[in-house]
């Protein structure tokens, strides 16, 4: 399993001409590789904000998704950014010239050819709708900012750049009427207890999972450390004689206790 970062970039998301689409794909796509969102940024097109950010990044070793940017047009400056947070030149990648050369004749030069520059040392990722390549450099992904491109792109990106791996298993219960204050001491051991095990406390005033107040506990990780640290937590609460059920399968959850 690896983590990523997802950057969103464009001042149009971050004025609210345009809803972002990417960051609820991106984490569906992730978790179907059997991968982990660690953090999302919203970034502006500003030159000195986008190169902050990956040489954050590129310092860290980190893995990276960004949409947006890698256009020929004066506000694109991502392609650029990554290249000077990484102390590279950009280079002419020819392949991803020769694409856009077949695609639009003499109409490439002299603005469109800019898309094929990228970071010195980049790969490309193909884009199956006009095939104007993104690109892949130091583990992180360029994509474009149009949905029904990137999209594609970034499945292909992990095939061809990642392994899958294995989702954390999850265990979920619901308490009804419970109040989270009256139980800080039960999670509190509970995380003392099993270090390396996710645990998240989730009320609620009603939602589709349940549709009274209630809190949602899980405990995510290896499948039988998991296991047993709810299996521990339903004992915290039947000694307390709290009332719980489980909330797996979502959608018919089945009573566990009484």
């Amino acid at each position: 399993m690896a983590q990523f970062q997802v950057f969103i970039i464009g001042d149009e998301i971050l004025s609210g001409r345009r809803q972002d689409q990417h960051f609820a794909v991106a984490l569906k796509t992730l978790q179907q590789h059997g991968h982990q969102l660690a953090g999302v940024r919203y970034l502006p097109d500003t030159p000195a904000v986008i190169e902050r950010a990956f040489r954050e990044t590129l310092n860290d070793g980190a893995n990276v998704i960004s949409f947006g940017g890698i256009g020929a047009t004066p506000d694109d400056h991502t392609r650029l950014a990554l290249a000077q947070a990484a102390e590279v030149d950009l280079f002419r990648h020819p392949e991803a010239a020769a694409l856009i050369e077949q695609r639009f004749g003499a109409d490439a030069y002299p603005y469109r050819i800019q898309m094929a520059e990228f970071p010195s040392g980049s790969s490309l990722i193909p884009n199956p709708v006009n095939q104007v390549a993104g690109a892949f450099f130091r583990r992180h992904a360029l994509l474009p900012g149009f949905p029904n491109m990137a999209w594609p792109m970034l499945e292909w990106m992990l095939a061809t750049h990642y392994t899958d791996g294995i989702a954390p298993h999850v265990c979920s219960i619901i308490v009804p009427d419970a109040k989270e204050g009256e139980l800080v001491g039960v999670m509190q051991t509970l995380v003392r207890d099993y270090p390396g095990i996710g645990f998240s406390s989730l009320p609620s005033y009603g939602n589709a999972r349940h549709a009274t107040p209630h809190i949602e506990f899980s405990t995510s990780g290896e499948p039988m450390k998991a296991e047993a640290a709810m299996a521990d937590l339903q004992h915290q609460l039947d000694a307390r004689g709290i009332f719980w059920f489980s909330a797996q399968p979502a959608d018919s959850p089945t009573i566990n206790r009484s």
